[in-house]
């Protein structure tokens, strides 16, 4: 009897396999048929579940599958229907999550709807998985002179600002202030002079996603992306010890542009101090 049932199971699993190779390439032929015929739509739905059955089959169609997606995108852009399309990078993505190519052109949708700031992140993670890559270079660059205001290449190379800021802070860790916290980080620049000072936890928030991925780059650029914790954030959305693990005792920022009204700086600063400054001692 154990043979018997033993033999019944391995007849059923091989009929199952066999029923999955035949849904797989019907599916398959009929993806094919909607391209041929343009319906780029019902194609695009094939490939979903041949994906799904066969994932063994995700090198094979890639750049058919990505050829129907960009289609489809189109059409759905044409037809405003924007979640729609959405939905069909989120599922792509799941499926591809390390391909630049879908990434650079989901970054090309964002952009072009003025979503700059997300746009930014797909372009960058583009880059990031292949620096070869000259269209999500181009795009990352194009938008990032959209995004990050000129006075910072003003800031950064303003030698005296950049060596008072490094003094100031030197002189509050070597007081005794050793966890910091900076807010609107931006390069992460006064996140590096806290810790080169000898800060021992140094925590950063910034709210845009491209200054905070450029921050990232800077940060590992200059080893420290070990030491200096980065957190994409409204610095009035931190929490104890969600984010960071305890109070700190430092706070430094130079959000004192425009944002001092448009950004709620105030209102943070005050967060800041009653929620994340330790009581005087």
């Amino acid at each position: 009897m154990p043979n018997s049932n033993a033999k019944l199971h391995s007849n059923h699993r091989g009929g199952r396999e066999a029923s999955r190779r035949e849904l797989v390439s019907r599916s398959l032929q009929s993806a094919q048929h909607c391209l041929e015929n343009q319906d780029f739509g019902t194609a695009y739905a094939h490939y979903l579940l041949v994906l799904n059955l066969a994932p063994e089959l995700k090198t094979t169609v890639k750049e058919t599958f990505q050829f129907t997606l960009f289609k489809w995108a189109e059409e759905l852009d044409s037809l405003s229907r924007i979640q729609d399309l959405f939905n069909c990078y989120e599922q792509a993505l799941e499926l591809y999550p390390n391909d630049e190519v879908i990434c650079n052109s989901m970054g090309e949708h964002l952009f072009r709807m003025g979503f700059r700031d997300e746009a930014a992140g797909y372009f960058h993670k583009a880059v990031k998985l292949n620096p070869d890559f000259a269209d999500a270079k181009e795009n990352f660059y194009r938008v990032a002179n959209w995004l990050v205001e000129r006075w910072h290449f003003v800031m950064l190379n303003d030698a005296k600002r950049n060596l008072t800021y490094l003094r100031a802070i030197e002189k509050a860790v070597h007081s005794g202030s050793k966890s910091v916290l900076d807010i609107g980080a931006g390069t992460g620049i006064l996140s590096m002079f806290a810790k080169k000072a000898g800060a021992s936890f140094v925590y950063a928030c910034e709210l845009s996603k491209t200054m905070y991925e450029l921050a990232r780059d800077v940060v590992a650029a200059n080893n420290m992306e070990r030491e200096i914790k980065l957190l994409h954030l409204k610095s009035l959305d931190i929490e104890i010890p969600k984010h960071i693990p305890e109070r700190v005792s430092l706070v430094v920022t130079e959000t004192v542009d425009a944002g001092l009204f448009g950004e709620g700086i105030v209102e943070s600063l005050i967060h800041a101090w009653e929620h994340l400054l330790l009581h005087p001692r």
